[in-house]
């Protein structure tokens, strides 16, 4: 019999075998196998309990339903179709269920915390003082003293988790999907730059329509916002973006207050007396009130320029206008913050696109992993490595001693049945092995960037070009690692320190001498001008209270739901309560600006995922600005502080304390005004 393709462990899968008719058979058969291993730990005799028939037994007992998965989810999030949908769902709540119960098997745990305490446990030193360390505190917080009753209770709600975050995910896609604009009279696009309208004219043919056709997906959505002067049309698909989640048949009000509930109980379970606290607990901020601290207090140093940043804006519309200062309407902001952002840097954003074709993005950026941490990147070409779709690039990745330290697949363009946003994820994990070997590790990186036009290459924004080296980030923190233990490599470590390695990579961006690196223009070859160069950075900081303070909202009233559940569980819609909690974040609107809720995949998507931890994006900002000063004192391609901050963070995961990491490459803890300053907020030192 034929192995099933989602349990292979060829490390270039096979993509066109993984059928939906395959994920059932694959995923029980995983199922079976772990919940056999689990079992045999669970009842090992007390007497001749070790380290490896307890710790890294566990550890070993779940490898083949991680990866079967994991390829399972991924196709889920890139190739999204009715069968795969059906099932992936009919195996997510076996999964879910399984995850959950491991810590709450009582058996299992006897023999690890014996084990833990035992002097046996005094010989285990390193990374696997580490794990041994790690697990049992994932098992205490899990859940593993609780007694047999609130045990099966919090089995049951872990599973009804997974169920509920999966259909709010499946709503916002199908919404997002479901709502369309074409535009048969070119005339009513005009402001609109030509490699939106060259889109929207492919998209329209893609369907069979006349016109133009626009979606609610990013590359889409963004420039119809900013720059299409009809303000009717604008509205219209503003008014079509705020529904999303909102509105029958996808309206994720009920899925929030049930979500709510059930992580509460689960904290209340679990002794704690929100949610905030059990999941922050072991994350760098600790608690729920410290990190609701440090979010307000990056508010009230940004307050000033906000309200100042705000009223700027009314102030250019009405003398533009001729007509009184007044509040904006929500549509009406990214168009005139666009107008202005012109005026007063007499910066087109647009403009600059020619100069970042995503073929010479990518290597530049490469270019730059070489230049930096002594990487070599290989391209694989179209037909050597099988992928889940023809846009999908394969490559190698060789440190500077040639060895194969892992390989990694890039997918870079919105597809109605992908979802939204960008993402990095891994597949296998490599890494260190016991007989003194290394494996590649094999990761992937998603977006939903600005697509090719017709014979013209991929033309992205700068924002986009963030995009793609804050995702490049989070791979070699995934690909670099030397960690032995897999569930402690990589992006494995506490969300409030997962960002650091993404958003520094993001600071090139900015920098003239990376830049020219790969910031050339796609027909000439020559780089961005000197004059447009410093309109572009002195425009850096246009309106950066304003975006600080939309992340500072998104954070507190991700807290504030998970510390406050009671109001928002009992509201009949959710959205009133949370607008009052953040009212003084968002820009002042007429009609006032609805928040994200119904629609905030990053926390309610996922059991866990973002939940109480949206703050982690300005606490890694904070690490991110403060770590790169050390490549702008030592030199930005200094392959002696690359090569350190490989040693110091990407290759070590989590086997260490993210603040002892930090530490080890800064000598220091991070200093707050390194951000400020960055963002214009504070006056450089």
């Amino acid at each position: 019999m034929p192995e099933n393709p989602f349990l292979s462990a060829d490390f270039h899968i096979r993509w066109s075998q993984l059928v939906p008719e395959a994920i059932g058979p694959a995923i029980e058969s995983a199922l079976a196998r772990a919940e056999s291993m689990i079992a045999q730990i669970a009842a090992h005799r007390m007497d001749g309990l070790n380290y490896e028939n307890t710790f890294l037994a566990l550890e070993q007992a779940t490898e083949e339903l991680n990866v079967a998965w994991a390829k399972v989810t991924h196709l889920q999030a890139v190739a999204d179709a009715p069968a795969l949908r059906e099932a992936h769902n009919a195996m997510l709540p076996k999964v879910s269920a399984f995850y959950a119960s491991i810590p709450l098997n009582a058996g299992l745990w006897h023999r690890l915390k014996a084990f833990s305490e035992s002097p046996a446990a005094v010989s285990v030193q390193g990374i696997h003082r580490r794990f041994m360390e790690e697990t049992v505190r994932d098992f205490r917080q899990a859940g593993a003293d609780l007694a047999e009753g609130p045990r099966a209770r919090l089995e049951a709600l872990q599973s009804e988790l997974a169920q509920v975050t999966q259909k709010y995910s499946e709503n916002v896609l199908d919404a997002t999907n479901a709502w369309e604009l074409v535009v048969e009279d070119e005339t009513r696009l005009a402001g609109l730059p030509a490699h939106a309208k060259a889109a929207a004219r492919r998209s329209a043919e893609a369907k069979g329509k006349p016109g133009w056709r626009f979606t609610l997906h990013g590359p889409s959505q963004e420039p119809f916002m900013k720059y299409v002067e009809d303000e009717r049309q604008r509205e219209g698909m503003w008014r079509a973006a705020t529904a999303v989640g909102a509105s029958a048949p996808q309206d994720n009000t009920p899925l929030i207050r049930r979500i709510l509930e059930l992580r509460a109980e689960k904290a209340a379970l679990l002794g704690r007396s929100h949610f905030a606290d059990l999941v922050l607990e072991r994350r760098m901020a600790k608690s729920g009130g410290a990190a609701l601290r440090f979010m307000e207090d990056l508010q009230q140093r940004a307050a000033g320029a906000f309200a100042r940043e705000c009223r700027e804006l009314e102030e250019f519309k009405a003398e533009q206008t001729g007509r009184p200062v007044d509040r904006l309407a929500p549509w009406e902001v990214a168009f005139w913050a666009e107008k202005l952002r012109r005026a007063r840097y007499d910066l087109d954003e647009e403009a600059l696109r020619p100069y970042f074709p995503m073929g010479r993005v990518l290597e530049g950026l490469f270019e730059l992993a070489h230049r930096v941490f002594g990487l070599r990147i290989v391209d694989r070409g179209p037909g050597e490595v099988e992928t889940w779709h023809p846009e999908v690039t394969f490559h190698d990745v060789f440190d500077a001693a040639d060895r194969h330290v892992g390989s990694f697949y890039a997918d870079w363009h919105p597809r109605e049945s992908k979802r939204g946003g960008a993402w990095m994820n891994y597949l296998i994990t490599g890494g260190p092995q016991a007989d003194g070997s290394r494996a590649p590790h094999l990761g992937l990186i998603c977006g939903n960037l600005t697509p090719p036009s017709g014979a013209r290459p991929a033309l992205l924004t700068h924002r986009e070009v963030e995009t793609v080296f804050h995702e490049f980030g989070h791979l070699l923190h995934h690909l670099l690692g030397e960690v032995p233990i897999k569930s402690l490599n990589g992006v494995n470590v506490a969300w409030d320190f997962v960002e650091l390695p993404s958003q520094i990579m993001e600071n090139w961006c900015w920098e003239r001498e990376s830049l020219d690196l790969f910031a050339r223009h796609h027909e000439t070859g020559r780089t961005i001008p000197e004059d447009a160069f410093q309109k572009m950075t002195a425009a850096r900081n246009f309106r950066t209270a304003c975006a600080l303070m939309g992340q500072i909202g998104f954070a507190r009233v991700d807290l504030a739901m998970h510390m406050r559940t009671t109001e928002f569980a009992a509201a009949t819609d959710v959205e009133p309560v949370a607008r009052a909690v953040i009212a003084d974040c968002l820009v002042p609107t007429r009609p006032p600006i609805p928040t994200i809720v119904k629609r905030f995949t990053h926390v309610f998507a996922d059991p866990v995922g973002y939940a109480a931890g949206y703050y982690s994006y300005k606490w890694a900002e904070v690490l991110d600005a403060d770590a790169f000063t050390r490549f702008k004192q030592e030199g930005l391609f200094s392959r002696k502080v690359g090569s350190e901050f490989v040693a110091s963070v990407l290759s070590r995961g989590n086997s260490a304390e993210p603040a002892e990491l930090y530490r080890g490459f800064m000598g220091r803890d991070p200093d707050l005004n390194a951000l400020l300053q960055r963002s214009g907020l504070a006056p450089a030192a």
